[in-house]
């Protein structure tokens, strides 16, 4: 199996993200990431959605969610020509004699404290899959208390733009 990332285009109006991942769960996908969001338009929603699966199945799901109405445009985005970040929020125990190693820890990854407490320490960060778990491995000998991450969200390197393109089309790039 290998990983996919699609952004989907979508009518933003109620049930659409139902129908979306009621597609993938018939044919027993199970979605690793699902961001959905508003874009430049108010009608229009973007849904970046990352699979694991082979290459046939997703072209046949891709086929399916490009037949519902509410879908505008899919394009499988390749890692390599896009643009993929995380964020994540992450409470970690901070007393005073790991403080300011965990704040060390913190500018290494180029995060933020977006909250102290007296025994603790919430931590924002944004990047790829890989840099939020080696931060997180970092930060787990000081013990997570809390932690919640966004789905990735995605978007195409360059000029280009996924609007550009014609409308109901399964495009790599």
């Amino acid at each position: 199996m290998s990983r996919h990332t699609l952004s989907v285009l979508v009518e933003n109006t109620p049930g659409v993200l139902a129908r979306v991942s009621s597609l993938f769960s018939r044919r027993g996908f199970n979605i690793d990431s699902l961001a959905v969001g508003p874009t430049e338009s108010s009608e229009v929603s973007r849904m970046t959605i990352v699979v694991n699966v082979e290459d046939l199945p997703l072209e046949q799901v891709t086929k399916q969610l490009n037949k519902l109405v509410n879908v505008i445009k899919i394009v499988e985005l390749d890692p390599a020509m896009a643009v993929e970040r995380e964020l994540m929020l992450v409470k970690v125990r901070a007393d005073i004699e790991t403080r300011s190693h965990i704040l060390e820890t913190v500018q290494l990854f180029r995060a933020k404290v977006v909250d102290v407490s007296s025994d603790a320490v919430t931590i924002e960060a944004t990047g790829s899959v890989d840099k939020l778990e080696a931060l997180l491995r970092v930060l787990e000998p000081f013990g997570v208390k809390e932690l919640v991450q966004s789905g990735m969200v995605a978007i195409g390197r360059g000029a280009r733009s996924i609007s550009d393109r014609s409308p109901r089309t399964v495009d790599p790039t």
